[in-house]
């Protein structure tokens, strides 16, 4: 088992199936995956988003290809030195969650709502990266306490005024007790998008949670994805302040 340490320091070593530890990527074509016995019911289960930022050197190439076939604009193309530029993104890591007894909510940065460990919803967001730190954004969810969850939702978001999900390489990396991490890239160009449902964790009951790919983008934010997934909650615009809000 690789500990969560040595996965945040960056060892992503893969095995292959044949011993230990080992890489499940989820796909279009495959989709799920199951966590099955003790490793679906005992410690944390950790949930890290990691993202690079992309140069606008992509950008600027398309920016001038559009300006070479358009007759009715002739302008010199910007230095190199302009175009390699790296463009900042801030991706927020967030749940949204519904339990047993029906009580729903949300873990995200905006608001400050971090979550609890040890009390509903018993999952606890370690804080809000800014820009893609080594360590990304890691969530930790109590499967100790796993009965009392019908579904999660794990879902990406850009903060206003940056730009959006083209401008970056973002992976989730899921990793529990044993068995393999599952790894899902948000690797579709989506311009316009501000939001991303990522995986959706289902209690199947049986010692079993099931994990299925969402990849689904939207072009705006929490009460989008909410309406997307039916959780029924109400939401308000939220800032990055003391005083923000539940969006």
């Amino acid at each position: 088992m690789v500990s969560v340490w040595e996965f945040l320091r960056g060892d992503r070593t893969t095995f292959d199936t044949g011993g230990g530890q080992y890489k499940v990527t989820l796909t279009k074509s495959q989709p799920q995956h199951a966590i099955t016995g003790p490793a679906a019911t005992t410690g944390y289960l950790y949930v890290n988003l990691h993202w690079t930022a992309r140069t606008a050197s992509r950008a600027a190439a398309r920016s001038a290809l559009r300006r070479l076939f358009d007759p009715r604009i002739l302008r010199p193309m910007e230095p190199a030195s302009y175009q390699s530029e790296q463009v900042n993104v801030d991706l927020d890591l967030a749940c949204m969650y519904e339990l047993a007894d029906g009580t729903r909510g949300v873990v995200q940065p905006l608001g400050k709502y971090f979550g609890d460990l040890q009390r509903p919803p018993y999952i606890k967001l370690s804080g809000d990266d800014v820009y893609g730190a080594p360590s990304g954004e890691t969530m930790y969810i109590n499967l100790e306490k796993k009965d009392q969850f019908r579904r999660l939702l794990i879902f990406v978001y850009i903060y206003d005024d940056t730009p959006a999900f083209d401008s970056t390489h973002a992976t989730l990396t899921i990793v529990p007790q044993s068995g393999p991490r599952i790894e899902i890239s948000l690797d579709e160009r989506a311009p316009q998008a501000r939001s991303c449902a990522v995986v959706l964790i289902e209690n199947d009951g049986d010692n079993q949670l099931t994990i299925r790919r969402e990849v689904r983008y939207v072009h705006g934010f929490q009460s989008d994805l909410d309406r997307l997934y039916g959780f029924g909650m109400q939401w308000q615009r939220g800032y990055k302040t003391p005083a923000a809000g539940s969006e």
